[in-house]
């Protein structure tokens, strides 16, 4: 059986701690992947991710403690969405900087 996930509210979050969670390529490749994507529609082992399984867990939960990102186990999957209205009312215009640097979610 599965842990139950922790979801941390955006509003509760610092501005040093969503900096430090979108600091990390890797982590702002799955936001930016996330904005292109429906809600709960990407499971964590179909992203194309340069580091090994126990790393993307890592920062998959480094995204989930900033607020980022909120995740819903179904089955043996853990699906993803992308908090971003949420955290857009925390940090207006943050993400939408990081996004920018992306084609594809533009």
């Amino acid at each position: 059986m599965a842990r139950e996930l922790r979801h941390i509210d955006p509003a509760e979050v610092t501005l040093q701690h969503a900096l430090d969670a979108l600091a990390d390529p890797v982590r702002r490749s799955i936001v930016q992947t996330l904005a292109g994507e429906p809600d709960f529609s990407r499971a964590c082992g179909t992203f194309d991710l340069p580091v090994s399984k126990a790393t993307a867990s890592h920062h998959f939960a480094v995204l989930r403690s900033a607020g980022l990102i909120e995740q819903l186990d179904v089955g043996p999957r853990r699906l993803n969405r992308l908090r971003r209205a949420e955290f857009d009312a925390k940090f207006p215009g943050l993400l939408a900087l990081i996004l920018s640097e992306h084609p594809q979610s533009r």
